[in-house]
Formats: C-alpha cells, structure tokens, sequence
C-alpha cells in the first residue's frame, strides 16, 4: 500500500506527514503558477527571447500545464508587443497576462494585445521610490490609484505587484495596499521579494497579514538572493497565497527568479499538493528555454541538471546494483521518469569503487578476475586523475585490453 511520502515515484521523509506537521499548513485550493520566464526570466543579464521564440516557449509552457502565463511588457520593444498579441491569438489554456508600469497609457497597450489579465508594478517601499526612482511617495501613490483605476475600466484582470514589498515596514506596507484597493483597484497584490531578502517565516506572517487586512487574494513573486526562493514561496502558499511567480529553472536577474520545478515537485512529493503541472516534461522544457536562452545550468542542478542522475561514487554504485530491481527509490529521491530525467547510470571515474568495475564489465560482457578488476580500478582513477574527468567507454575498453593482454602473457 502507498503511503504519501513513497510511492512508486517519489520515497521522501514521512516527517512531512505527521499530523503535527501538515496542521500547521493551510495551502488554498486551486494553487496557480503565474510563469514569468518571457519578462522576469529574460531580464537575466543578456537573454534575449526573439518574437518566434517566446511564441514557442509559451506553447511549451502551455503543454507543460502552467496556468498563467506574463507575456511580456508591451513597452519594452514592437517585437516584445508583437509577441504578446501573437501568443494571446494563440488560444492556449493557460491564462494570458501582459506587464506594465503604473502608466495608464500602458494599460491600453496591454488590452490591445488581446490579453486577459494586466500585472502592474510600482515600487512600495519609501527609500526605493525616492531613491531610486528619485520621486515624492506621493506621485507613486497618485500613479498606482490611476492606473490600477484605468485596468479596471479596461476589463482586465488586475493584480497590483508591489516592487519591494519585503523591505518596506509592514504597517505602512499594509496602509498603502489598503488605500490603492479602496480608491484605485485591484483583483489580486502580488508581494514582491524583490532582492530576496526575507526567509519563511517572515514571509508566512507577513501573507496572513495582507490577506486578513485586504480581503484579496494574495500572490507571492520571489527571488534567489539568498537562495531561499522556493522555501519563501512554499511558505506564503501554507499561510495562504494562491499563486506563485515562478521562472523556468530559476532564469532571472542576479541570482534568478524561483525555479518553476522546485516549487512544484517540492508540493507535490513533500506536501501531498499537486498542481497538475506535467512534471515528466521539466527537463524537455528546462533544456528548450536555457538552449534559446544561451544559459548554462550546473550539470547538478537540482531536478534538471544533466548529470543528476550519474553515479560515479563506487559506494552509491553498491547500492544500485543491490537495489534497482526491486527497490529503486533507496537512493534517489524521486524516479527520473517523474521530471523526465535520463536513468540512473554508473560511470567511471577517480570516486569509483569495486561495484563500478562489477557494472562495467558485465555491460561490455568482459570476463576478469577479482585481482584484474582492481588493477582496471586502479587504472580509471589514474587516467581520471590526468584528464580531470570522467572516462569514455572507449577509454576504459583500452584499459581492460591493456590488463586483459598482460595476464595473457
């Protein structure tokens, strides 16, 4: 019988379904993933999405299951706006939001491109309005009412996304939200971390506050500064947020946006929530947008990266080799086919052990003694030692012959 913390995909730690546990968790029903790869990922330091190119990775997007999908910014450049006209005509199932500042003008633009639904950001935080944008708190305030007045009016959905809402003292966080949704408008905040500068708690207390002040629902856009993202994320979802801003595998300014899998695999094996995202096509997904966007992952990125699933540790190779048959999840995780990762597979290296050589030559159907294969062991670490790498097959078949030939003799 499964249990929700093993199954025959997923064998994490049955702590998380402790009853102590999962009541100190209250995840919304209906959670959404707002992807916002095609504007926030693309600020990444030179990523440049052309128009076909966003038209395609917003149909991947749409195959994957994501839910809601940031266009882009019309003002950014025509081709950015073409773009967005052209995947709203696309008549895909997930729901087409464009970006905008708070400039009423822009709002227009947004309609016009055939979207459903319009984020517009504006600094919240004092310091960031008057030192950075060098403007009175005042003409921020005046240009949020406006514009989120003039989305109304236009028909869009309307989520107000509040630039640096982390570092702005929560009172007065609080008092602005209020005061743009009484006298200006907006269906959904979106609470921005924008230099990721908070941690969970935080975050969970904060949500809980907005919610019970606004009477709205509440959207959680997160950042990597300090590579608490996705446990940020996580926890504004348990106190209450019902959609969380995500990138394709973490793409994004600085230290990156929050990674798309990472929130949705971590809901669906360690809280039992599942969001109906395709989880088996993240590695198809992750490689097509970090190929066009000319951007390479660390090859242990977790779920995607391309060596994830390659054993060279000759102790991890013992356990596959006494488990995979029937007990294949005693050391990983979750199973490849689940995020559509490459098999497991022992490789050869300086780390490898005994059961490496035992893998190897049954996989090329050579016949050696105990004694030969410690010497082919030997051999693999010097030669991975000289190349700072792992062996070919090639390589190591020179290595057996080599051994194989001096017994011989």
């Amino acid at each position: 019988m499964q249990e929700p913390w093993k199954t025959d995909k997923w064998f994490v730690s049955p702590w998380n379904y402790l009853p102590e546990v999962t009541r100190q968790s209250g995840f919304p029903a209906n959670i959404k993933i707002h992807d916002v790869t095609l504007r926030d990922g693309e600020q990444q330091t030179a990523v440049v999405f052309r128009r076909e190119e966003k038209v395609a990775i917003a149909r991947k997007l749409d195959a994957l299951g994501v839910h809601r999908i940031e266009a882009g910014m019309p003002a950014v450049s025509p081709q950015d706006r073409a773009a967005i006209a052209d995947i709203a005509a696309l008549g895909l199932k997930a729901e087409i939001l464009g970006f905008s500042r708070c400039i009423p003008a822009e709002v227009k633009v947004v309609k016009d491109c055939g979207c459903s639904g319009i984020v517009i950001e504006i600094p919240v935080s004092d310091h960031m309005v008057k030192n950075a944008y060098g403007w009175p708190f005042e003409r921020a305030l005046k240009a949020s009412i406006e514009t989120t007045r003039a989305a109304k009016e236009a028909g869009l959905y309307t989520v107000f996304f509040t630039i640096d809402a982390t570092r702005t003292e929560l009172p007065r966080f609080l008092d602005i939200v209020e005061q743009v949704a009484t006298e200006g408008h907006m269906d959904a905040l979106t609470m921005a971390d924008t230099v990721g500068g908070t941690h969970p708690g935080a975050v969970a207390y904060a949500v809980k506050k907005v919610i019970e002040r606004l009477k709205k629902p509440v959207e959680i856009h997160g950042h990597q500064d300090f590579g608490l993202g996705v446990a940020n994320t996580i926890a504004a979802l348990a106190a209450g947020s019902t959609v969380a801003h995500t990138t394709i595998t973490g793409l994004g300014e600085r230290a990156g946006n929050v990674p798309m899998e990472d929130v949705v695999l971590a809901l669906k094996c360690l809280y039992g929530v599942d969001l109906g995202i395709r989880t088996e096509k993240f590695c198809e997904v992750s490689k097509f947008v970090m190929d066009l966007a000319r951007v390479t992952q660390p090859p242990n990125r977790p779920i995607v990266g391309d060596k994830l699933y390659e054993v060279e540790s000759g102790i991890i190779a013992g356990w596959i080799r006494l488990a995979r048959k029937e007990h294949p999840l005693e050391y990983v995780p979750f199973s490849a086919d689940l995020v559509g990762q490459k098999p497991v597979n022992i490789v050869l290296g300086k780390n490898s052990g005994p059961p490496s050589m035992d893998e190897w030559c049954e996989k090329l159907g050579v016949q050696a003694s105990d004694e030969e294969k410690m010497q082919m062991l030997q051999a693999v670490k010097a030669k991975s030692f000289e190349k700072k790498d792992l062996l070919t097959t090639e390589e190591f078949k020179t290595i057996v012959a080599n051994i194989l030939q001096k017994a011989a003799v």
